[in-house]
Order: structure tokens, then C-alpha cells, then sequence
């Protein structure tokens, strides 16, 4: 009998639809005629689910009973005596009761498929085995029940049941998904939008890997060398060399702007070991490659050009990074196509980037205003001439004849015109006399001396010399403008970057600091203040010499040198000494950096004005609190006290009762604001006194409500007894919940009792003050919590608007946060959360 087909739904959390997804398609397939049953489908109480339910065959579940309690499971033995076609079987990592035939309910389903019946299922992503540590980083909830991978995997169709995260808290406040009661909670909890956000990344993520994993798979059954960019792959080859991080990191970006690329660094090492690169270098960036999530992989090969690109072409890359080569130019004339090229021509389709670094020349510095050939190609030029000159002669010597003078000497003619191209005037004019002298003593009668009999010959040899020397200057003249513009071109580029710093108004001063040490290839230029401390260094290797003459004259300078910078700094510079064209531009960059400085100072200083003006403008709405709200409690208090001191008023016990009450509401008001004035100073200064206790909720809830003169049946209270007790400032929190929930009170509308729910949540106490009022619009809640915000109340009995304000201090003082969301349906709920004290509850 053939085996069934499995396929599942894959959702990212529960609620997105997989079950309506399934039975949905269970009634497209038996209007088509299929012989379909529902084994087990679970609504939730869901009324959308439950309708799907109709028209469609369900099998009667098992009913087992376990320690008390009736249980029923999917009754396998009954779906596979009525052998369907196709069996709806939702939660497929389900745990079936105890004494069940089997104890998952994904061994369940593999029975059916066993016996030919095609099963359709639903999962979410929470529950897949290898996730679980993932998930609960994600959620800070443990998943008992899984499903191994194994299992999964094998399915013939995974279809991933996607919903926006904010269209499925929309689904959850309008009571789609769970009931009322614990809609709260769940939206605060694992309902999270950042939660949602992760565990829909991870399935789509999951699936595209299964997906890659077939399509590795049908590639390799139907022989298909070729790429195919379905998703991007980044290959980075690495040597070992210093220029590897900047590969690496250059493909992490390129892999990133993908959008889901895969970044894959590799080494190609040879069968000999003997090109080994430093072990250190290459764990370092093994390191940094898992830091930026990718891996390493490490191969054989003779030839690297072949081994990256049959390796890119395994992994079907589709874009393959390599460092510029390190080798000069006349390493590359002399061996021929690096690796670079080579890779190029055989990548085909793959894309190649070679990335420039600074092994390679990559730093910006400034060319030196030395002559116009250096001292290396000097050297050249002699030696071509040395070399050149007999290798020339061999030649011609073995070919000579009457009728050859004249090639003879054009012959000599070109290497005195190549040895100027080379290695200017000096190597040119001795390559000159050279070929004189080599020509009139083997191809000029008499031969073999250097006697020259003919006026000719003299004036042969002098034309040498001048058309040598004509030649070596125009090629020197031509390098030194060559090196001039270089020079021109980096001055300019400099001086942009020194007044792009101004025009963007940014802190240049590092990248001014680190610019310099580059350009003028010091060995460290640092900023020092002008009380003697180090404000900033840019500390290295100089940049590698132009020839061996600066190379050893840079080998003995250490001198150090310090230029002032206004009267704010003071520039050190460690290295070689400074030619005068680099002082001119050394002193445009001196002013730059004087602008930089006084900028970030005005800046300093600006932010330091923040706090000030807003301490300004609370201290000035302290006053017109002080100017109002105090002067009505103590307009009172005084009124009362002078009445009942009036000597000629016979006041009877009544009214001299009434006076003294008034006095004592007036002056407890009075001591009330005078204490929320005190107690926002103290929050301000960071002072405030906060005693960390384990408490109990019940132990705060019930003397607020004392407190506030009200009951528990003028509140709805959902507190549950495992919720655990909280790290907290009982007298604190106490004063957090009545400003809190004599809010709710006040702005609840008739009828309409507030509600406090407790909840934990990954080791955090949350406590809920829910109100069903006009609530806060969300451009204002984060201004709810400022000092002196009536909100718009204009009534003297509103306080003086320090009531959220002392709240979030109270909480932030505990470790805590008090924030303000929606509550389904319309209203305010303030959220209370506190570390859980890590006791257990009595």
C-alpha cells in the first residue's frame, strides 16, 4: 500500500488561522469529490472555527480518564477503520493523554500515513524541537510539547499561515482568539508586538531553508551546475591576511541589503601544508565570521583560483568577494594574472567583487614631493641597461654582417630609449655610453677596439647621448607631472573632507585626528588639551614608502613634534618630518580642527542648557502650582482659624465643629501637596528613599482600597494566587496604585467599575489599572508622565498634576516601569511591572 501524504499548516503563533486554514481547504475538497474526515480539530471556542466544522464528516473522539479527570484524544483506531481519503488532524505536536495508543499525537499521524491516508495538519513554529531555546529567548516561556524536526521535514507540503503581527493583536483585542479575561495579559505577554515580529521571522525563515533544502536537492537529482539566484549566497575568500575583516565585513553588508543572504567565508589551503596562513589571524576571523552569522568553511586545493569558484558553484553562491592583490606591479607583469582576474574569468555568472584594503594601497596618503622617478625605478633602469646591454650584443653579434649596422644601431637605439622610460636621465645617459662603447668595439672596424677611426662613429655616439638625455627628461618631466597631479588631486580630496566636516555641522575631530596620521603617513598623531590630557590618538603603522630611500630614511626618524590648535589643543605629530607643502595643508587642517573643537563645546554646552530650561519650566510651573492650587487650602485653613478667634461671634457647638473640620480637610490638603512637592524634588535629585521588600499584591491592594474609601465590589479584581510576590516598596507601591486607580475611578464612565488584574510574565509582576474611559491618544502619553499635566482638567480638585509623574518615579525607583496602553474595547490601562521577588507564594 502506498504511503500517504503529509501536509501541514505552519503558523507563527497561535490565532493566525491554521485550523480555519485547514478545515477550510477540507471543504474545497470534499465539494471536489474527496473522501475527507475531521480526526481532531480544536475551535477554542472559537464561533468562525466551529462554523468551518459544518458539512464535513468528524470522527467521534476517545474518552479516557486520568487520576479524576475525563480526557478525550483522537481515536486512532476509529480513523483507521474508516480509512478516508484525506484526515484533518490540527495540533500535530499535541501530547496525548496517558494510556493513549501512542504518546504524540504526530505518531498518531504517522500511523495513518502507514496506512495510505493522506493527512493534512497544523503546527506552530514555537513548537518545532531544535527552536525551543530560541523561542523561549524570544517569549521567556518553555514548549513542553515538540515535534522533532525529523518529522517535519518529511512532509510532502509545508504552507506557512502568515498574519501581520499587529493584524493578530487586532484579533486579539476584539475577542477573536481568546476570551476577555485574558486578553490583557496575552497582549502584554507573549502577544507582544516585538514577540510576534521575532516568531514570524523565524518561521519564514524556517520554511526558506526547508524550501533552499529542496530546491539543493532537486538541483542535485537533475544535475543543474548552473547558478540559480534564488536567494543570495555571499562567498568571502580568505587568506589569513590582515585585509580579511574588511572582506568579511564587506560581505555581511552585501548579504544584509539582500535582505535574508547567507554570508559563507572560506580558506583554500594546499595539499602540502605549506601554504598555511597565521593560525591566529584565521580563528580571529573564524570568530568574526559566527559574530556576523555566517560560517566557515575551510578547503583543498593547488590551484585557489579553481578552488573558490568549484566551491562558490557547490554552495550555488551568487556573489564572491576577494581582496585586491597584494603584489606591485612589477610582481603581477613579471608572474603574470593574479588571482583576481583568474577568478573573473571562471566565475561565469557569479558575481565578483575584489575589495580594496589597506595592504593594498588603500590608504589615503598623501605622495611625497620628492622627484619625478623614485630611486626603485632608478634602479630599474641600470639594472635593465646592465642586463640588457649584453643580452643585446649576444644577439646581434650572432647575426652581423655588413648590411646590419643600421639595425645594429637602432637596436641599441631602443633599449637607450626603453632604459630612459624606465629609469629616467642618470640609468638613459649610461646606457648610451654603454651602446657607444659596445658598438664601436664589435661592429665598428677595426673591431675589437674602441679606436674610433671615422669622424662618423664620434658624431654616432654623440647623437646617443643627446637623444638619450632628450628622452630621459621628457620621461622624467612627464612623472614629475604625473606625481604632481596625484598630489593635487589627494590635497583636494583632503581639504573636502576638512570642509564637508563644517558644511554637515558634524564632530570631525577623530576622523580630522585619524585623517591626519594617515595623509601624511605618520607613525601617530594624538590631541592634547592644554591641561596635559590625551583627548584623542590615532596610533599605527605609517604608510608604506614609495622607495627604498624613504623607507630607510622613515626606519631613523622618531622625532615628535606639537603644533598648537587655538588656544583649546595642542596637535602631537610622531613620525617624519613634514615637507613645506604638507605644512600648508597641515595648517589647514590645524584650523579645522580649532573649528571642530569650539563646535563641540558650543554643542556641550547647548546640551547642557536642556536640563536647565527644563528645569526651568518645571520650577516655573512649581510656582504657578505654589500661586494656585496652595493658595485655596490656605485660604481656608485662615478663614476658619480667624472666625473661631473672633471674640464677638457667639458660634454654636455645630457650626464651631463645621470651622474646625473645615480647617483640618484644608490643612491635610495641604500637607498632601506639600509631600507630591517634596517627593517629585526627591525624584528629580535622585534621592529618593526606596526600601525593597518582598510583597505581597493582596498586602498593597486591599489598605489602597481602604485608602480610597471604596470596596471590592466597586472593582473588578482578577488576582490570581500563583502570582508570585514582588520586589517592591510596599508603602510606595501603595501610593502608586490609589493615584492609579483614583484615576480610573474618576474617569470611568457611570455604571462602569474599573478593573485590577495581575499577571507574571518571564520572572516580571505585571499589575494592570484598567479603566473603560475616553482614555490618552498616543501622541500624548508619553506627556501624561511629565510634571503639572492636567490633561486639559481645569477643576481645582484635579491636584496639581504630579500624580503620574510621582507614580513612574515610585515604580522606576523599585526597578520597575509603569506604562499606559490601550484597553481593548476603548479606555486606559496603566501597566505596573516589577521583578517577581523570586519567593513562593504562601
Amino acid at each position: 500500500m502506498p504511503r500517504g501524504h503529509l501536509r501541514v499548516m505552519l503558523g507563527a503563533a497561535p490565532g493566525v488561522g491554521k485550523t480555519y486554514a485547514m478545515l477550510e481547504e477540507g471543504r474545497r475538497l470534499r465539494a471536489l469529490g474527496t473522501d475527507v474526515v475531521v480526526a481532531v480539530a480544536e475551535t477554542h471556542g472559537r464561533a468562525a472555527t466551529a462554523a468551518m466544522l459544518d458539512g464535513l464528516e468528524v470522527i467521534p473522539r476517545a474518552v479516557t480518564e486520568h487520576r479524576g479527570v475525563t480526557l478525550d484524544e483522537l481515536d486512532l483506531d476509529a480513523v483507521l477503520r474508516r480509512s478516508p481519503q484525506v484526515a484533518l488532524v490540527d495540533e500535530l505536536a499535541h501530547t496525548n493523554a496517558p494510556g493513549s495508543r501512542n504518546e504524540k499525537r504526530w505518531q498518531d499521524v504517522d500511523a495513518m500515513l502507514a496506512a495510505g491516508i493522506d493527512v493534512m495538519s497544523t503546527v506552530n513554529i514555537q513548537h518545532i524541537e531544535s527552536l525551543g531555546d530560541v523561542v523561549q529567548q524570544i517569549t521567556g516561556v518553555q514548549q513542553r510539547e515538540t515535534i522533532p524536526d525529523a518529522v517535519l521535514r518529511r512532509a510532502d507540503q509545508i504552507e506557512v499561515v502568515d498574519l501581520a503581527p499587529q493584524a493578530l493583536r487586532d484579533r486579539l483585542a476584539d475577542g477573536v482568539v481568546y476570551p476577555a479575561a485574558r486578553i490583557d495579559a496575552a497582549l502584554s505577554n507573549y502577544f507582544r508586538l516585538g514577540n510576534l515580529t521575532a516568531l514570524r521571522e523565524l518561521a519564514l525563515l524556517w520554511l526558506a531553508d526547508e524550501v533552499d533544502s529542496a530546491l539543493q536537492r532537486y538541483r542535485a537529482e537533475h544535475g543543474i551546475a548552473g547558478t540559480w539566484e534564488a536567494r543570495e549566497r555571499v562567498v568571502v575568500a580568505l587568506t589569513g591576511g590582515p585585509e580579511g575583516e574588511t572582506l568579511l565585513r564587506r560581505g555581511a553588508r552585501i548579504a544584509a541589503r539582500s535582505g535574508g543572504g547567507e554570508l559563507l567565508a572560506v580558506h583554500v589551503t594546499s595539499p602540502d601544508g605549506l601554504r598555511e596562513a597565521a593560525p591566529g589571524a584565521l580563528a580571529a576571523q573564524r570568530a568574526l565570521v559566527e559574530q556576523l552569522g555566517g560560517s566557515y568553511h575551510q578547503v583543498v586545493g593547488d590551484d585557489i583560483p579553481r578552488a573558490l569558484v568549484e566551491f562558490a558553484r557547490g554552495e550555488n553562491a551568487t556573489q564572491l568577494v576577494i581582496g585586491v592583490s597584494r603584489r606591485s606591479r612589477l610582481a603581477a607583469l613579471l608572474t603574470g594574472p593574479g588571482i583576481g582576474a583568474t577568478v573573473i574569468r571562471a566565475s561565469g555568472d557569479i558575481d565578483v567583487h575584489i575589495v580594496s584594503h589597506a595592504r593594498a594601497g588603500g590608504r589615503f596618503s598623501l605622495p611625497r614631493p620628492r622627484g619625478g622617478l623614485t630611486v626603485r625605478r632608478r634602479v630599474y633602469g641600470f639594472a635593465l641597461a646592465l642586463v640588457g646591454g649584453p643580452l643585446l650584443t649576444l644577439v646581434l653579434a650572432n647575426t652581423r654582417s655588413p648590411e646590419s649596422m643600421t639595425a645594429d644601431v637602432l637596436g641599441y637605439q631602443l633599449l637607450t630609449v626603453v632604459v630612459a622610460l624606465v629609469g629616467g636621465i642618470w640609468p638613459a645617459l649610461f646606457a648610451a655610453l654603454l651602446s657607444g662603447l659596445t658598438l664601436d668595439y664589435f661592429f665598428v672596424e677595426p673591431l675589437y677596439t674602441i679606436t674610433v677611426g671615422e669622424p662618423l662613429h664620434l658624431i654616432a655616439l654623440i647623437l646617443y647621448v643627446v637623444i638619450a638625455a632628450l628622452v630621459s627628461l621628457v620621461v622624467d618631466l612627464a612623472a614629475r607631472r604625473s606625481r604632481e597631479a596625484r598630489r593635487a588631486a589627494a590635497e583636494a580630496e583632503l581639504l573636502a573632507t576638512v570642509a564637508g566636516g563644517v558644511i554637515r555641522g558634524e564632530d570631525s575631530v577623530h576622523a580630522l585626528v585619524a585623517r591626519t596620521r594617515e595623509a601624511f603617513g605618520l607613525s601617530a598623531v594624538r590631541l592634547w588639551s592644554v591641561d596635559g590630557d590625551e583627548l584623542l590618538a590615532a596610533d599605527g603603522e605609517p604608510a608604506e614608502a614609495e622607495s627604498a630611500e624613504a623607507e630607510s630614511a622613515e626606519a631613523e626618524e622618531s622625532r615628535t613634534e606639537r603644533l598648537p590648535v587655538g588656544t583649546r589643543a595642542v596637535l602631537e605629530l610622531a613620525g617624519r618630518d613634514l615637507e613645506a607643502g604638507d605644512r600648508r595643508l597641515l595648517a589647514a587642517i590645524v584650523a579645522q580642527l580649532d573649528a571642530a573643537l569650539e563646535h563641540r563645546d558650543l554643542a556641550a554646552t547647548a546640551s547642557e542648557l536642556g536640563p536647565l530650561a527644563e528645569a526651568d519650566r518645571v520650577r516655573t510651573a512649581l510656582l504657578a502650582a505654589v500661586g494656585h492650587d496652595l493658595r485655596r487650602p490656605l485660604a481656608a485653613a485662615t478663614a476658619a482659624v480667624t472666625t473661631l478667634r473672633q471674640p464677638d461671634l457667639r458660634l454654636d457647638a455645630d457650626d464651631r465643629e463645621a470651622l474646625l473640620e473645615t480647617a483640618e480637610d484644608s490643612l491635610n490638603g495641604l500637607a498632601g501637596l506639600v509631600t507630591a512637592l517634596l517627593d517629585a524634588s526627591r525624584i528629580q535629585a535622585g534621592v529618593l528613599a526606596v526600601s525593597l521588600n518582598s510583597t505581597e499584591l493582596d498586602d498593597v491592594i486591599l489598605p489602597a482600597l481602604d485608602e480610597l474609601g471604596i470596596g471590592p465590589a466597586d472593582v473588578e479584581l482578577d488576582l490570581p494566587e500563583n502570582v508570585s510576590s514582588v520586589l517592591a516598596d510596599g508603602v510606595l507601591l501603595q501610593r502608586v496604585v490609589v493615584n492609579l486607580l483614583g484615576n480610573a475611578l474618576r474617569f470611568s464612565p457611570a455604571g462602569t467599575r474599573p478593573a485590577l488584574a495581575a499577571s507574571e510574565f518571564a520572572g516580571t509582576v505585571q499589575l494592570r489599572v484598567i479603566d473603560h474611559g475616553p482614555g490618552i491618544p498616543i501622541e500624548r502619553r508619553e506627556a501624561v508622565f511629565a510634571p503639572f499635566q492636567r490633561l486639559g482638567d481645569t477643576d481645582n480638585e484635579s491636584g496639581i498634576g504630579l500624580g503620574l509623574a510621582l507614580s513612574k518615579g515610585f515604580v522606576e525607583g523599585m526597578g520597575g516601569s509603569l506604562e499606559a496602553e490601550d484597553t481593548p474595547g476603548g479606555g486606559l490601562t496603566m501597566v505596573i511591572a516589577l521583578p517577581a521577588s523570586g519567593e513562593d507564594v504562601a
